[in-house]
């Protein structure tokens, strides 16, 4: 288990990744209920809602603690 650097909480990996349908052009879609995940700095980063994915990427250094 992965765990949201936004709130603190367990997300499961493989709940976050598995394909829930595909859009009009193919690509994968999943279901930001399970999670969700965003590639960051060499590595996938794991969240527990698109609003803590949200506040990651306006401001990813508050919460990997890089300056």
């Amino acid at each position: 288990m992965a765990q949201c650097p936004v709130c603190g909480a367990s997300v499961d990996e493989e709940a976050a990744k598995q394909t829930a349908g595909f859009t009009a052009h193919g690509a994968s879609e999943t279901d930001p209920t399970k999670g969700t995940r965003q590639f960051h700095d060499g590595q996938w980063v794991y969240f527990d809602s698109l609003e803590c994915r949200s506040k990651f990427l306006i401001s990813p250094d508050k919460y990997t603690g890089a300056a």
